[in-house]
């Protein structure tokens, strides 16, 4: 079993749990709807999918460079792989699309991680993929909620553009793990500062023409200390680039933690005490 949890780096899973719930909420969904338990079950057999078809069209790279991941190391068969993945991904999208998830985006998702799946490698510009693939997770979940289909609304919209910028950062970080031998470029790092912070500035815009408690005061000090340290760890280059893409990840329950404060101050806090469980759990399953 495990070889297959490391293929869908199903320590990150949780995060599309969060991700689904959020824009959920703040679409105006409501958690008594069973709607919500269907796309959450929906979303984690796309994500669960397009991680499975991820190593698979990573094969010929992996035999060269990551002899230990399942497939080359004989753990997972390549065409079960692509069995299991394309399964997966088929299943997702009839699950969304009967619990109400508009049609298109839920197509615009999945062809956005059969594209990263299959070009990430020659194809620098697929960072930008990689973060439509959040955004369109979003926006897959806030379309089944939404009271006016095709519209997700400002607060969704905005909160998916965030989350997706920040995905950008993140994949950028990673596509240093295996390159960079020393300490990381200042440039490297100033771009992913921009594209880490934008929750932040996000939920920053939101509290100063809305208002705010001090509960999203502190959640928005807890995702600025997480995203601090973790660039911190990423300036230091080399090894601890997986480090800190691994911190990176578990933030994204902090990200979804900052969207949906003003909708449930107690749903924030246990998303953003999410993340070091997500830490902790990476030390069994890798992130990446």
């Amino acid at each position: 079993m495990k070889p297959w949890l490391q293929l869908a780096r199903i320590s990150n899973l949780p995060t599309v749990w969060t991700n689904v719930t959020a824009a959920w909420l703040l679409a105006g969904g409501e958690w008594a709807d069973a709607r919500l338990y269907w796309l959450i079950f929906a979303g984690s057999l796309l994500y669960t999918g397009g991680m499975i078809l991820n190593d698979a069209a990573d094969v010929k790279f992996d035999r060269e460079h990551r002899q230990e991941r399942p497939i080359p190391a004989g753990q997972v068969g390549l065409g079960m792989a692509w069995s299991v993945g394309g399964g997966f991904l088929a299943a997702g999208i009839v699950i969304a699309c009967l619990h109400g998830a508009q049609v298109g985006t839920t197509l615009g998702l999945v062809a956005a991680i059969l594209f990263y799946d299959l070009y990430h490698k020659p194809w620098a510009g697929s960072v930008l993929v990689m973060g439509a693939c959040r955004a369109l997770l979003y926006l897959m979940a806030a379309s089944a909620a939404s009271s006016v289909p095709g519209q997700p609304g400002y607060a969704v919209l905005m909160a998916a553009l965030a989350l997706g910028s920040y995905v950008v950062g993140i994949t950028l970080a990673a596509r240093l793990e295996h390159k960079q031998k020393g300490v990381l470029p200042l440039l490297s790092s100033l771009t992913a500062l921009i594209l880490l912070i934008q929750p932040g500035v996000l939920c920053v815009t939101r509290v100063v023409i809305g208002g705010g408690d001090e509960w999203q005061y502190l959640i928005l000090i807890v995702f600025a200390l997480w995203v601090l340290h973790a660039l911190n760890t990423l300036r230091r280059g080399g090894p601890h680039i997986g480090r800190a893409v691994g911190l990176l990840l578990a933030g994204i329950a902090v990200v979804d933690a900052l969207a949906v404060a003003a909708v449930s101050v107690p749903l924030a806090l246990a998303f953003a005490a999410l993340a070091p469980l997500l830490r902790l759990w990476q030390r069994w399953i890798a992130a990446t």
